[in-house]
């Protein structure tokens, strides 16, 4: 159960540090920039500690697919960028694979 807090823990870090890249204008924003540095760092450090019990393919696919849907939903918020019907699609099949990752399949350990 202690590896899915790290693992939760790494894709916060992960959208925190990816949304503030935007803001950060090409690292020269101080806080912003500290924000990506840091929260790249921290994700990067949970996501090792994750790998001691969840195989790598799957920490990665629900690190990176719930890491896309966040920072999508981010990014609608703070700087006004839309999806399309097929953009709504493809979130869906996104979280999708995530649930069926955690749900059905035998790969993951639980």
């Amino acid at each position: 159960m202690k590896n899915w807090l790290f693992l939760s823990a790494a894709i916060i870090c992960e959208v925190i540090a990816t949304s503030s890249l935007k803001s950060s204008e090409g690292f020269t924003k101080i806080a912003p920039s500290l924000l990506v540095i840091i929260g790249y760092g921290a994700a990067f450090y949970l996501l090792s500690l994750t790998l001691k019990s969840i195989p790598v393919g799957i920490a990665y696919a629900i690190w990176s697919g719930l890491g896309i849907v966040l920072v999508t939903l981010i990014a609608w918020f703070m700087h006004g960028q839309k999806l399309d019907l097929w953009g709504y699609v493809g979130m869906g099949l996104i979280v999708g694979g995530v649930v069926v990752l955690n749900l059905l399949s035998k790969t993951s350990a639980h």
